[in-house]
């Protein structure tokens, strides 16, 4: 799964980069404390490895009395293409690195821009937090040609910026939040799950909760026994 470029929206993706997680690691931060240490049972004929049922036992008990730290001994590196307005809400979970390509530093070659398949009626009294999601009722296909007009509007104003000695920093200032760029995140399984808990559910913005749910995936491959005890214990994170 390391390299693999899974897609997401129009022109977006997740990429895990690198990773040094799995559920042995929750058990052995934990079990330290009484200068224990657990090792994996393997199958006969050493073809599958798991957490002994004590172990498996205490990541739910853990992940249930909210003790987190033990959690927190791992490490994911993701390689994200993503629009900015979905980066910009990504970014709000700040117990992690990022690092994003800059419009300051690099000129924006062949940008991509997200347009909705479908847009979403605006719900009077819907309150934030509490969101009621509908399809819009207007009409969608002209949206999508207005929205990409628009879009192709600003690229051209912004090349045309470039192309008269703006520099790239300013330049950058007329073009959308509907944007593509690409950045590098790194978190540990606390952080993810606090991150999972709000971006992949139903309440989340649709095209943020696309790039959890392969998020999700990737932690669920590589740490099954903790991903079971997230979801049992409502989702919450430790």
């Amino acid at each position: 799964m390391v390299g693999e470029e899974q897609a997401v929206l129009d022109h977006g993706f997740v990429r895990l980069d690198a990773v040094l997680a799995d559920d042995l690691s929750v058990v052995n931060s934990a079990r330290v404390s009484l200068a224990k240490r657990s090792d994996w049972e393997y199958s006969v004929g050493g073809n599958h490895r798991e957490l002994s049922k004590a172990d498996k036992g205490l990541v739910k008990f853990l992940m249930t009395k909210r003790h987190g730290t033990p959690f927190e001994h791992n490490a994911f590196r993701f390689h994200v293409k993503a629009p900015l307005f979905v980066f910009r809400e990504w970014q709000r979970h700040r117990i992690a690195s990022y690092n994003e390509m800059s419009g300051r530093y690099v000129q924006f070659d062949n940008p991509d821009f997200y347009v909705p398949d479908e847009f979403r009626q605006r719900v009077e009294g819907s309150k934030p937090g509490a969101y009621a999601y509908e399809t819009w009722k207007g009409n969608n296909k002209q949206a999508a040609s207005l929205f990409a007009r628009h879009n192709q509007d600003s690229l051209d104003l912004y090349e045309w910026a470039i192309n008269n000695g703006m520099a790239t920093e300013h330049a950058r200032i007329v073009l959308p939040v509907s944007l593509y760029s690409e950045m590098y995140w790194t978190t540990n399984a606390r952080s993810m799950m606090n991150f999972l808990s709000l971006r992949n559910e139903q309440q989340a913005m649709a095209e943020i909760r696309a790039y959890a749910e392969v998020v999700e995936s990737i932690f669920a491959f590589y740490m099954p026994v903790t991903a079971e005890a997230f979801r049992a214990n409502g989702r919450m994170a430790p």
